[in-house]
Order: C-alpha cells, then structure tokens, then sequence
C-alpha cells in the first residue's frame, strides 16, 4: 500500500494557521467602526446575502439557495491593532473537486491604502471544518492602517467576528473614491469560481483596482438573465454602472431574454450606464468549432442589441467582447477549461478596468 505524505510535516508554511492570542477582543461587524458591502439587503434581513430573504418576486429556487453564498462581500476598518483574527462558521464544509477549500470557504486580508491594497493572508483550516478561528494578522509595530476582509466565494456565512487587540485604536475605513455601485450579473465566473481564494474573484479585484463598490450577482449555473432576477438587481439603490455577464449560462436563451433584462435596468435606471459582456473563450474553443459558433452567436446577439438601443438614442448602453480577455494563450488561464484560475481572473478584470474607466469618466 503506497504511503500518503503528510506535506504539513514537511514544510511548515503547509501547516493550519494558528488561532492568535488568547486575550483578543471580538467585535461583530455590524460595528459602527466596520463597513460591510456587497449584500445590498443586509440593513433589511441582518444577514450576509446578496438577495433579500424575501424577494418581491419568486426567484428560481436554485438562485435562491446560491444567493446565501456570500461571494462579494468585504468588511473594511481602520486599525493599529498587531493582529487580526476572524471566528467563522460557514453553512457547509469544503467539498468542491475543482476549487480550493481557501476560494470555497475561506476569507482573505488586504491591507495598505485604496487602489493600492496588497494581499496579507488567508484563512488556512481543516478541511473538515465548518467553523474555525485563524490569525491573519501578526505585526509588532502599533501602526493605524487600513484593511479589508473578502468573504468565501461558494458557501454562506452563519457567524463571523474580528479579533483585535484589546487596547488598539479602530476607526471605518477609508472612502470610497467612486460613489455609488457597480452591480454585476452573471454566471459561475462571476460568482468567483475557481479563484483560489475569495480577492482573486474578478469582481474584488476591480473593487480593489477602482476602490468602488462592487455587487457580486453571479450565480452559478443559474444566471440565466430570468425578469425576476433582473429585477431585484435593479432593486438595489444607487448604481454607478449596470454590467450583463450571463451569455455562458444562456443555455441558447440569450436572444430572448438579453432584450428583456435591457428593458427591465434601462426603465428602472434610465440613466445608469449598462455594459453587456460576452462570454470568455474557453479551451474547447482551440479545437471544437461548435463552441467557437456559440460563443460568436452570443457576441452577434449583444451587437444587436447595441445596435438597436444606440439607434434608438441611448448612448449609455456598452459592449465587451469577453473573447478578448484572457489573451491569446486563453487556454492556459483556466482550471477546467472553463473556469478562470487566479491568472484569468486578473486578466478579465484587467481587461474591464479601461472600459468601466471609460464609462464611468463620461458620466462625470
């Protein structure tokens, strides 16, 4: 019988993360000195969701159950605390055969000022835990600075608390440099998998590139662009920038309900900027010609409907061919073909930056 290697005695930094100190202060986010985004209806329900507990509409029960998984969201704070701990319970334990249990389950830490934010530390636990205590922050110098928490991409959120030193100095974050919201609906892509921990979603990413807030609506499997859903996206108060990103979960559909979604945003916001991107290449695309064929049928249909909307007078209407974004080694930047792994996430994100940019300076 061949023997399993036990990597975590072999190289330290494969070993679980330590819980901090014992004499640590928790604090709920729902303090005043902590900002939570990306569940619009969190005043309302008091739970980390990024649909209402209620909706106004009845919404296909699987984008129900995934609206629990807390992809999106971020806690951000001041602090000159020398750590930083998180107590979390999850609704589900790492089980996903394509996506690390970091990305699935897990919370990251920036830390530094706004656009300039860099990556600290991840949650690291038992595979077979749904609830944990890790240290993220271990610093010996008592400096005040700016941080932000990311939330697990693929399960919800039961409970969560920050630990911070007993005697620090807390304050809310830094502002954000764009008011309102950019919403984002669409697919598992955007939902974040299968980053490989929760600020490689692309959707964090601009949040971090623009320091704006950003909605994280994608829903896996089941972005299918449905009036309900589209609905409550429009439902959500004070949007910068409307983007459409479900052309790979169309199922062949698109034509049908892409003019419906437009109709639903452009009544509700007829101002607000919209930005329809199409689906990226996946690696079928190399060899498979009927892939290549959806994916420029999908692109036909977003022209169209560009087309009829400019001609119609609305010049706040936009399109991102999603071919483009993962370069010409797009097969490369994938874990499965289809989902991005942390390289293709950056570059899509990369590759919308100039455009939201673009977009978002006209409207000034």
């Amino acid at each position: 019988m061949t023997k399993q290697n036990n990597f975590s005695k072999l190289d330290k930094y494969m070993n679980l993360d330590k819980s901090g100190p014992t004499d640590l202060q928790w604090h709920s986010p729902s303090s005043n000195i902590f900002r939570i985004t990306g569940f619009p209806w969190y005043e309302q329900d008091k739970k980390y969701r990024r649909l209402p507990v209620a909706p106004r509409f009845k919404i296909p029960e699987p984008v129900n159950i995934l609206a629990d998984c807390t992809a999106g969201g971020q806690i951000s704070f001041q602090t000159d605390s020398t750590h930083i701990s998180i107590r979390a319970e999850v609704s589900g334990k790492a089980n996903m055969n394509h996506m690390p249990a970091t990305g699935q389950c897990g919370f990251d830490l920036y830390v530094g000022l706004p656009c300039a934010q860099r990556f600290h530390n991840v949650t690291k636990f038992a595979l077979s835990a749904s609830s944990y205590e890790v240290l993220l922050f271990d610093h010996p110098e008592k400096v005040m600075r700016n941080f932000t928490i990311n939330f697990p991409l693929y399960t919800g959120v039961k409970e969560l608390y920050i630990g911070l030193d007993p005697d620090a100095n807390n304050a809310p974050p830094l502002p954000w440099d764009e008011d309102g919201k950019i919403v984002i609906y669409g697919t598992s892509i955007t939902q974040g998998g299968c980053a490989s921990r929760p600020g490689m979603a692309f959707t964090n990413i601009l949040s971090r590139l623009l320091n704006v807030e950003v909605i994280n609506l994608g829903f896996s499997g089941n972005g299918r662009g449905e009036p309900e859903v589209i609905e409550l996206m429009a439902d959500i108060p004070s949007p910068k920038l409307l983007i459409l990103d479900y052309h790979a979960n169309a199922a062949g559909k698109l034509k049908q309900t892409l003019p419906v979604a437009m109709q639903i945003l452009r009544k509700r916001h007829p101002e607000v900027p919209i930005l329809m991107v199409s689906r990226i290449a996946y690696a079928k695309d190399a060899t498979h010609p009927t892939s290549i064929a959806t994916r420029e049928e999908g692109h036909d249909i977003y022209t169209r409907v560009l087309e009829q909307m400019q001609s119609a007078g609305d010049s706040e209407v936009f399109f991102v061919d999603g071919t483009n974004l993962l370069g010409s080694d797009y097969d490369e930047c994938t874990v499965d073909g289809v989902h991005p792994s942390d390289l293709g996430f950056m570059r899509i994100a990369r590759g919308l930056e100039p455009e939201i940019l673009k977009i978002m300076e006209k409207k000034r």
